[in-house]
């Protein structure tokens, strides 16, 4: 009792005082005719910019028998597109200055950024509108499909099963969500369903939602928002709907299934993109 007099006095004390300046973030947001999302916040204490391509997809939107295929194209978009040859995504990035080059995946998102020099923004638009416009279209595609496969599985066996207790996350799941469910399977997919998949499985994935519409550009830092004309649409290119997740009708997860477990659209090369200099029409050096 002595402890909490003492500590009531202090308590109402920091409740009177003044919360502390948040600070502001201004932005500007925005949709282009093709339905893609931009958000641009302007920053000139350095000079550099951060570019976020977020696509409203991740391992929600797979299909039962189809799991894993928002992580694999993680991987899959930067290994090259028809006009950037392989590898040579991360080399042209790393050759202008990129300070980070990265993505992510989750259950309902899959992000993909880098951070450049001031002068370098055409090159990471430039790059980004490539591998959305013309991924599928790589000469080799399936080659490539095949190894990031490959590597895919790799990265499962050892950060999963072959990681003491790596195999709880699955259980988790399972045990909170029921078959069918969007969340009950994990991000990185199950091995059976990386093996079998199909090219022309990845292909319908990737054209339902790696597309404008459904995706959210987001260029941070030393810009100039009144340059407007550098991120206006090319003319002339049809709209694209927002893709909608219907995760349907679930019924709760049966008791004692965990225990038991525990025991036993459109072509995206018409789709239009921010205005930069046109995919393939010259290569970045």
């Amino acid at each position: 009792m002595k402890l909490l007099a003492l500590l009531l006095p202090l308590a109402m004390l920091r409740a009177g005082e003044p919360a502390a300046d948040v600070p502001k973030l201004p932005f500007e947001k925005y949709t282009l005719p093709n339905g893609l999302e931009v958000v641009l916040h302007e920053d000139h204490r350095i000079p550099e910019i951060a570019v976020d391509v977020w696509y409203k997809v991740g391992s929600k939107d797979e299909v039962t028998g189809r799991t894993g295929f928002a992580h694999l194209f993680e991987h899959v978009m930067f290994q090259g597109t028809k006009h950037v040859p392989e590898d040579k995504h991360f080399e042209y990035l790393q050759k202008a200055g990129a300070s980070s080059v990265n993505g992510s995946t989750s259950n309902d998102r899959t992000n993909y950024y880098e951070v450049v020099p001031t002068n370098q923004l055409e090159l990471a638009l430039w790059l980004e509108s490539d591998r959305m416009g013309f991924l599928l279209e790589r000469p080799g595609f399936k080659a490539t499909l095949d190894n990031q496969r490959d590597v895919v599985k790799n990265e499962r066996r050892q950060r999963v099963e072959n990681r003491p207790a790596g195999l709880v996350s699955k259980l988790l799941l399972e045990a909170l969500y029921p078959p069918g469910h969007p969340y009950y399977h994990e991000v990185i997919g199950s091995m059976e369903d990386l093996s079998v998949a199909s090219v022309e499985d990845v292909q319908a994935f990737f054209r339902t939602h790696y597309v404008p519409g459904n995706a959210t550009l987001t260029i941070a830092g030393d810009i100039d928002r009144a340059r407007r004309q550098v991120f206006l649409p090319h003319p002339g290119r049809p709209p694209r709907h927002r893709h909608q997740l219907d995760p349907g009708g679930c019924a709760p997860p049966a008791a004692g299934r965990a225990q038991a477990d525990r025991d036993g659209g459109q072509d995206p090369a018409a789709a239009a993109l921010p205005h930069v200099p046109v995919a393939g029409a010259g290569r970045p050096r």
